[in-house]
């Protein structure tokens, strides 16, 4: 895996920040639409979800059905698209990532599912992993703390608070499901917050992702997937750079 240093996304942020109030707006549009329908497409289906890109696509943006597919699945990317918007706008009214909004996220992902928004009370395994989320006494206190340092804790760049704030969680696994594409949500949370671009992880790269949380998880080790999410957003600031007119 290619590493690259924090201080070449942050180069290009700056970059970025420079010219953004010029780009053309057509293609702004275009591009954040395109986005996130392939977001909402690449999270679901990491978890399973069947829906091709284009199945996808006539879901949210024609409101079509799609035959041979379970309702689950249609509610998955329904969901996952009204969560990213809430996201949205909570960063929009300037709000911090809190236990209230991560409920609420949740929720909004579990729609027509199964109620959202509560912690799990059984114990939960992650099926191929070294890592067994904690049982239900123990999730209580490591969430817990979890809040406690989404707010005290000191990070050396958004890129890893972003990566830390996923991987933490998602060890975690307060929810009986769910818990993937609402890390990955608060992950973006914490990106766009603080001024970066939202990044999507393509299930092509599953195996990849999967391994870096498991480093994280059995070793405390957040290089790999701090890493993951700097190339992944660094090649996101290639994407709005190259729409320059210069």
């Amino acid at each position: 895996m290619i590493v690259i240093k924090h201080k070449r996304v942050f180069e290009k942020l700056e970059q970025y920040n420079r010219i953004k109030g010029d780009l053309p707006e057509v293609s702004l549009n275009s591009y954040r639409q395109a986005f996130e329908l392939e977001y909402t497409h690449n999270s679901t289906a990491i978890e399973g979800n069947t829906l091709t890109l284009l199945e996808t696509k006539a879901v949210l943006e024609e409101g079509l059905s799609v035959g041979g597919k379970h309702l689950r699945e249609l509610y998955e990317v329904i969901n996952h698209n009204k969560a990213y918007q809430y996201v949205k706008k909570c960063i929009a009214d300037k709000l911090v990532l809190n236990e209230n909004i991560i409920k609420d996220i949740h929720s909004i992902l579990m729609e027509n599912i199964m109620v959202g928004g509560i912690y799990r009370n059984v114990d939960v395994y992650i099926s191929g992993a070294q890592h067994t989320p904690p049982s239900p006494s123990e999730m209580y206190a490591q969430i817990k703390t979890f809040y406690m340092d989404l707010i005290d804790k000191t990070f050396e760049s958004t890129i890893e608070c972003a990566a830390w704030t996923h991987a933490e969680f998602v060890r975690i696994h307060p929810f009986v499901d769910g818990n993937g594409r609402t890390s990955r949500l608060i992950m973006n949370y914490q990106l766009m917050a603080n001024g970066f671009l939202p990044i999507s992880i393509k299930k092509e790269s599953r195996l990849e992702y999967f391994n870096a949380l498991e480093a994280y998880a059995v070793t405390k080790d957040l290089c790999l997937f701090e890493n993951m999410i700097a190339v992944l957003e660094d090649e996101q600031l290639d994407r709005y750079l190259s729409m320059s007119k210069g």
